[in-house]
């Protein structure tokens, strides 16, 4: 799909407004968290998108890190300003990971913008309005949303379990055959424990929104010995990565992967093309990246075009499934139109739509989050 197919798809969408006058010299500045190659993205793609869009305005992207700790950096700099005291700061459009974009909001440090951009009414996931317990609701857009599911070996798994009960009968008949990483070296193993959590800690809606009761961990004593007691018959994988490795090499036939990572490994023949997915009840976590604009932006209008051109039905589709393999930052059913039938039913055929909406679910507020790895360690790992 070329810039200018991609650009008239975006258009013919009705989300691009009339062109916005700017000067020669202006100059919109977006500062990302992510690997490089959220970076190169916005410089080789997503940029000279809106460059053309917007003649004039020039796109000038920083990268700050992978992970909290390269959002963290975006925090600190818009802290830095606010507390400087600038009638405008010098960062326009901010792409940051779902914890600390939360954390920007409660320090007021970002502008509630959703509902002037027509994208803004596309996006209905939990996600948007909800960043680990914290209302974020029209201070940001997601940007995609990565998602966690069971992989698995359709001709040795023909029914694969359907939740996570039928998962722990499943391992007892077939121990060692099912592999993850724990809660070390990599954010699958960390997200099928929360899903464990989910299911027999009792009172998820808390866990996922709060309010934070420290006691509440006193009450997972059983939720911990029956995972302990569950680990006995897996196999124990190095990681994200070696969850696949290990899939391929068929050591295991079933573990928790990155739906986006498993594609993309797909898609370069490092695992069998045959492997499909499952998510099972009543669910696993994912996470979505933001965007989002500082609340005293220098550029708020055209930040606010931007991630409307960014969050569009045609670059959603070419530039985050396409190119990603992650699931759109708005709702599915407005990208469908915009993809190749065979993209879509690589992508929606294992874990639908609906089911997307229905067990797709987001990670714990960052106090009961801590307490569920601590216990892990303490009650499950010894």
């Amino acid at each position: 799909m070329t810039l200018k197919s991609v650009l008239t798809g975006a258009i013919s969408g009705a989300v691009i407004a009339v062109s916005l006058p700017a000067s020669a010299e202006t100059q919109l500045n977006v500062i990302t968290g992510g690997s490089q190659n959220m970076v190169e993205y916005v410089t080789d793609y997503l940029g000279p998108l809106f460059e053309e869009k917007y003649p004039g305005v020039k796109v000038r992207v920083t990268g700050t890190g992978p992970g909290d700790a390269g959002s963290q950096k975006i925090l600190e700099k818009l802290e830095a300003q606010s507390a400087a005291g600038k009638e405008q700061w010098d960062i326009d459009v901010i792409v940051a990971a779902q914890k600390k974009t939360g954390e920007m909001k409660e320090m007021g440090l970002l502008a509630d913008f959703r509902g002037n951009i027509e994208t803004g009414k596309m996006v209905t996931r939990e996600t948007a309005e909800n960043a680990l317990g914290i209302y974020v609701g029209g201070y940001v857009m997601p940007m995609f949303h990565s998602q966690t599911a069971i992989a698995y070996n359709p001709a040795l798994v023909p029914n694969p379990p359907e939740s996570y009960d039928e998962l722990r009968e499943w391992v007892k008949k077939y121990p060692k055959q099912f592999g993850y990483n724990g809660i070390k070296n990599g954010m699958s193993g960390v997200a099928f424990v929360t899903g464990w959590m989910y299911t027999y800690a009792g009172d998820t809606k808390t866990l996922q929104s709060g309010p934070y009761d420290a006691a509440k961990k006193e009450t997972w004593a059983q939720a911990y010995a029956d995972l302990k007691a569950f680990n006995e018959n897996v196999t124990f994988t190095p990681g994200n990565a070696g969850t696949l490795d290990m899939l391929n090499r068929g050591e295991i036939v079933m573990g928790p992967v990155w739906v986006d990572m498993f594609y993309s490994w797909q898609g370069d023949g490092r695992i069998p093309p045959n492997l499909k997915l499952k998510l099972i009840a009543p669910g696993m976590p994912g996470q979505p990246y933001y965007y989002a604009t500082p609340a005293k932006a220098a550029n708020k209008e055209l930040a606010e075009k931007f991630i409307e051109l960014a969050t569009s039905p045609a670059v959603q589709a070419e530039g985050i499934v396409n190119r990603f393999n992650w699931y759109p930052g708005i709702d599915a059913d407005h990208v469908k139109a915009s993809l190749d039938e065979k993209v879509w039913t690589k992508l929606f055929t294992d874990v639908t739509p609906l089911e997307l909406a229905q067990k797709g679910q987001p990670f714990p507020i960052g106090p009961y989050f801590d307490d569920i790895k601590e216990g892990y360690e303490k009650q499950v790992a010894n």
